[in-house]
């Protein structure tokens, strides 16, 4: 083997860890697809009930096992919920500053589409780099810093 293959293949191997870690980093989230559901303390639903949240709460996806999965919800609270009451369509995002300003395009001196006060739910339509296009639930649509909201 030449000198230089040892570096290329240790190249490529650090390339490919690298990859696979970013990877497992990747958040899943999903919405609530019932009216309102239940979030547990344990993946049982003998365990104790925590809380509800309604239709389209955005959860972030732990682990899931037999029938249950382990989510974060906006607050950073960790509980189970039942693996059925969980949808990925259509994708929401909850706005979490006091007002975030959804503009008419991607950009910081774009119009203003609207205003959606903390914990409104929208509708997640694009993910635009650092920006997120958005419906709210009357119509209105426009673009939103994904800092602004949970659920992304």
């Amino acid at each position: 083997m030449k000198p230089a293959a040892p570096r290329l293949l240790a190249s490529v191997l650090v390339a490919a860890c690298a990859w696979a870690a970013a990877s497992a980093y990747a958040l899943d989230f999903r919405a609530v697809a019932a009216d309102a559901a239940v979030l547990y303390d344990a993946p049982s639903a003998r365990s104790s009930k925590l809380y509800v949240v309604n239709r389209g709460y955005p959860l972030e996806v732990i682990v899931a096992v037999e029938g249950w999965v382990k989510v974060r919800d906006a607050n950073g609270a960790l509980t189970w919920i039942d693996a059925k009451q969980l949808t990925d369509k259509p994708r929401t995002v909850m706005v979490r500053v006091p007002v975030a300003q959804v503009r008419q395009k991607p950009e910081d001196n774009a119009a203003i589409a609207f205003q959606a006060q903390q914990n409104v739910l929208l509708e997640l339509v694009e993910v635009t780099g650092g920006w997120l296009q958005v419906r709210h639930r009357d119509g209105g649509t426009g673009y939103v810093r994904s800092q602004q909201v949970w659920g992304v």
